[in-house]
């Protein structure tokens, strides 16, 4: 399922080009630049996406998951997951420039690491061109530092069992390569995840690579749909599965919902911790199994200044 998975993004991102909905993009001393824009929103399900805001916009958002919808944890008693918080997330993303965005987050957690807060950039060197030859993709950098201010776990060997203050941290380096192919988007997106404390035999470092896929079913309403393969090394799995603990890779399916002033997204996935600092390291849950989640995003965009010159 992983392997089919993967080379769907892959064998999709690399499809027959068409056209569709674009912006102008003014820029000083140049041409007017017409570029599309490859997404509507900031995120998809469990991955962001290549777009940013334009200076002076702030986004909120607030995503929340709920518990399992089946499985032992999961069913009628309690309600398929709905009486059960699994993780809530309420950030904020402002546009600095029309390339560069701030995102500070606060992130309840699911797992041993909770009360996280979060700092990161994002910067979009290319933006794809409408019929432009020059400007075929869009590209962004991602990158943030997740602190966890939660107490120290009175035990040893613990996710939590914090020995300084360096050690509540995690960093994230996520490049997004994204297209727009007709009214289909693409995106592929490499990931290097580095966790300052890790319990013994665990990776501090792992690599992933991710894709997503939007397509329109009508002007309101879309489909969407993104997965990951963390690399974990063979030395982390087989010390894990002694614990009885098993990874799996994080799926999402969902619907992206407009209306006037939000998007909405309904959302299913297996993974329960909504940070990619979590997610990627540990996603033990499998559709397979019945434990996959709803979860919902909600956002908003505000303009707290004008560029009066564009």
């Amino acid at each position: 399922m992983k392997q089919v998975l993967f080379f769907f993004f892959c064998f999709a991102f690399l499809a027959s080009l068409a056209q569709d909905e674009q912006v102008i993009i003014k820029t000083p001393k140049k041409k007017e630049v017409e570029a599309i824009k490859v997404f509507y929103s900031q995120k998809m399900i469990n991955t962001k996406t290549v777009e940013t805001l334009r200076k002076g916009v702030m986004e909120f958002s607030v995503a929340h998951s709920f518990g399992d919808i089946a499985g032992d944890a999961g069913g009628i008693k309690r309600f398929f997951g709905l009486d059960n918080a699994s993780d809530i997330r309420i950030g904020f993303q402002t546009g600095l420039t029309d390339k560069l965005n701030l995102i500070t987050a606060r992130t309840r957690g699911a797992g041993f690491i909770q009360n996280q807060w979060e700092l990161g950039f994002k910067y979009q060197f290319l933006m794809q061109g409408y019929n432009d030859p020059q400007h075929p993709v869009s590209l962004t950098l991602f990158v943030n530092n997740v602190m966890s201010t939660q107490k120290r776990a009175p035990l040893s060997n613990l996710e939590n069992s914090f020995e300084n203050f360096g050690d509540r941290m995690s960093q994230l380096v996520q490049l997004m390569l994204a297209k727009k192919f007709g009214k289909v988007s693409f995106q592929l997106n490499p990931l290097f995840l580095h966790t300052n404390y890790v319990v013994p035999n665990d990776d501090k470092s792992i690599f992933a690579l991710g894709g997503a896929i939007r397509v329109p079913i009508s002007e309101k309403i879309i489909l969407l749909a993104d997965y990951f393969h963390p690399f974990h090394s063979a030395n982390g799995k087989n010390f894990f599965s002694t614990q009885n603990v098993k990874f799996y890779d994080p799926l999402g399916i969902g619907l992206e919902i407009l209306t006037e002033g939000h998007v909405f997204h309904i959302n299913f996935t297996n993974a329960n911790e909504i940070l990619e600092n979590r997610f990627i390291r540990r996603t033990v849950t499998s559709w397979g199994d019945g434990q996959f989640r709803w979860a919902f995003i909600i956002s908003r965009n505000f303009i707290f200044s004008r560029d009066k010159k564009k």
